[in-house]
């Protein structure tokens, strides 16, 4: 799920950036080291949409760099327990497939993976249903329900399953059309 939030970081800035582009520099420097991260807490911080506040700064004793409190809004992706996403298929094994859902990565095993369905080696490993109908493999999109999240500092993992009513492929890449 996505939220748009407010933080604040304390930016350290080299003295040769002080001049007229200075809040310039700052929020370059705030974008190049924020965007694309994760915090444990918060999720992953996905843009940067506006600065609220640039605070006094502060000189480091001995090496000139200066210490600026700023307070900036951010969207921020942040999965939670019960929901239900959209991921693309990114590796199938025995043991279930691994999806993306933007930065997120989702294992689904093999036992949240409807009875039907059946895993297939050879060249493509996939699922593949009884009949044929459906298979999922490599760059298949899935509707996935999430049911477990483990959050560390730097990063979130989650568990799904499409083991459920209006879940399972979206689309599949080797169908022709």
């Amino acid at each position: 799920m996505f939220f748009h939030i407010v933080l604040e970081r304390n930016m350290q800035l080299h003295p040769r950036h002080f001049g007229r582009d200075l809040r310039d520099k700052l929020v370059a420097k705030l974008m190049k080291d924020v965007e694309g991260t994760c915090s444990g807490r918060h999720g992953f911080v996905v843009a940067i949409t506006g600065i609220e506040s640039v605070g006094k700064g502060l000189i480091r004793d001995g090496t000139g760099f200066v210490t600026f409190p700023v307070k900036y809004q951010c969207v921020v992706f942040r999965p939670f327990k019960g929901e239900i996403s959209e991921a693309v298929v990114t590796m199938v094994n025995k043991m279930g497939f691994f999806a993306e859902a933007g930065p997120v990565q989702i294992f689904v095993s093999n036992h949240l993976i409807p009875d039907d369905m059946e895993f297939q080696s050879g060249d493509i490993p996939n699922y593949t249903t009884s009949d044929g109908s459906v298979k999922i493999q490599k760059d298949s999109e899935v509707r996935l329900k999430i049911i477990g999240t483990r959050v560390d500092a730097t990063e979130i993992f989650c568990i799904g399953t499409i083991k459920d009513d209006f879940l399972g492929v979206i689309s599949d890449p080797g169908a022709t059309s």
